[in-house]
């Protein structure tokens, strides 16, 4: 796999990173053949539910933030 794909936030798709390795592995015509595919589309699915998750984090920690700075600002008006 690509070397970006192995990363902390991709742990949890390791096993079926490899196991699409262990497929690539086996030859040019195997996976002509499309022997490979059942893997790549679970490798997909697996990068597309991590980066939803870490999506959904991401949105909650900047939806944290965004508040933050409108009470600073209400703070700051009110005191004016």
């Amino acid at each position: 796999m690509h070397p970006h794909l192995h990363t902390k936030d991709n742990t949890a798709c390791e096993e079926i990173m490899t196991a699409l390795e262990e497929c690539h592995a086996r030859g040019f015509l195997w996976k002509s053949m499309g022997m490979c595919n059942d893997a790549k589309h679970q490798v997909n699915m697996c990068l597309r539910a991590e980066r939803l998750k870490r999506t959904a984090t991401n949105r909650e920690a900047a939806k944290i933030k965004r508040d933050k700075v409108k009470k600073v600002w209400a703070e700051i008006d009110e005191n004016s």
